[in-house]
């Protein structure tokens, strides 16, 4: 399976996951009277249509390159990052302006049975995350990344139900607004989860340096090959799921420029092999003084 499929059997896994769950929030919120659940039902239900975005940001992404698309259309994924860590924020600003409105607001205490709806979901939440996450190492998909953080924020809020709920049921009369200062304590964990979802997506958009450690692969790998007597310049950008890379490789000053072609080849070839990775590699030959 390719990292391309890989990613979008991950994407609709969690389509399916949070469509369920949102139904399953919203139905205890209404007939609990958990405000903190229906804002959990908010957060699911935004991460529906965020991992929509992410599946056709991957599928989109995984195009080939074509004439105006030379590098291929990996750049579409941290775009679709940033459209949804807009859906967290705005999630975020939504159970923020209910939890706050609902505190000003008498409302009865939520029901005991909206406990065993919020334990098995939070345990379900933290799985998926889980699961996600590795998918998105697996994978290199920014976009995934963002989808698994999705996950987790949802678990945080439904955390966030459980204790304020549980607050109010143990205290009683005067503490029904518990599950009121969870929501809104939870709609500024999501805030502090999207900046740092939205960081490596922009670094990845800026082409930041951040691989070191990449780089020390690819120049180990290269003095392997015949005729690179060693390397200079090694920048690596990110684009979806691929890496880009320009290398200069120090050749002897005495071959001819086709045996310099020719390194040059065996090169790029060995790279793309042992790192299936990589997806656009130039390879700039350098004269060994």
């Amino acid at each position: 399976m390719t990292d391309e499929q890989t990613a979008i059997k991950t994407t609709l896994f969690s389509i399916v996951g949070n469509t369920i769950l949102a139904v399953i929030k919203g139905l205890g919120g209404i007939f609990g009277n958990s405000y903190a659940l229906l804002a959990d039902a908010i957060e699911s239900t935004t991460d529906i249509f965020a991992s929509f975005l992410v599946l056709f940001g991957i599928k989109y992404a995984s195009k080939p390159a074509d004439k105006n698309h030379p590098y291929g259309h990996g750049r579409a994924e941290p775009l679709i990052t940033f459209l949804v860590v807009a859906f967290l924020i705005t999630s975020a600003t939504i159970i923020a302006y209910k939890s706050i409105k609902n505190i000003g607001t008498p409302h009865e205490l939520p029901e005991t049975w909206t406990l065993f709806i919020l334990g098995p979901l939070i345990i379900w939440k933290e799985i998926s995350f889980r699961f996600v996450m590795n998918k998105a190492k697996i994978t290199n998909s920014s976009s995934l990344k963002a989808d698994a953080w999705h996950h987790r924020s949802d678990a945080i809020t439904s955390i966030a139900a459980f204790i304020g709920i549980s607050i109010a049921l143990f205290f009683g009369k005067g503490y029904e607004t518990a599950d009121d200062w969870a929501a809104l304590f939870a709609s500024g964990f999501i805030l502090y989860n999207s900046y740092l979802i939205f960081r490596p997506a922009l670094a990845e958009i800026m082409d930041e340096h951040v691989y070191d450690d990449f780089v020390e692969e690819i120049r180990k790998i290269s003095l392997t090959v015949n005729g690179v007597l060693g390397t200079e310049k090694c920048f690596i950008r990110k684009a979806g799921m691929k890496y880009h890379v320009d290398l200069h490789a120090l050749v002897s000053a005495n071959i001819t420029v086709k045996q310099g072609h020719e390194i040059a080849h065996t090169l790029k070839d060995t790279l793309r092999k042992d790192l299936p990775q990589l997806g656009h590699v130039l390879i700039h030959i350098e004269p060994s003084e």
